[in-house]
């Protein structure tokens, strides 16, 4: 069902997303339960990630113009994880988003930028408490 999936990458039920085909799940990753990934770009998870449950994903968007977004236009923004991020439960990614590696994304943040390597966020929007 997806692009690729790592030995010993583990996906709990249920998982939903539009493609699969554009996602890369990393070797010895962990996707926990009620997982949703919007992949109409690519979705790249690197080695050693973990992610929370009820973690939403979107590489879609639409846009902020009225009239283009009435006319169901769609668009899509590549997310890239590198390796050994956490992303705790509830948290959302916004497209065109990098995690950069070994990060901790707070239960519950809303990520609407990038996230430095060895940073903390948390927050709605996502904000830098401390580096690690």
């Amino acid at each position: 069902m997806l692009g690729a999936l790592g030995e010993g990458a583990q996906i709990k039920p249920p998982f939903r997303c539009d493609y699969g085909q554009n996602i890369r799940l990393g070797a010895r990753s962990f996707v926990n339960y009620n997982c949703t990934i919007l992949d109409y770009a690519p979705v790249r998870i690197g080695e050693e990630v973990l992610i929370g449950p009820n973690v939403q994903i979107f590489a879609a968007t639409h846009p902020l113009e009225a009239a283009p977004r009435r006319a169901m236009l769609e668009m899509s923004k590549p997310v890239r994880i590198h390796d050994g991020v956490w992303i705790g439960g509830g948290a959302i990614l916004c497209p065109r988003m990098t995690i950069g590696e070994n990060a901790v994304v707070a239960a519950g943040a809303v990520v609407t930028r990038d996230v430095a390597p060895n940073a903390l966020v948390a927050g709605n929007p996502a904000r830098l408490i401390r580096p690690l």
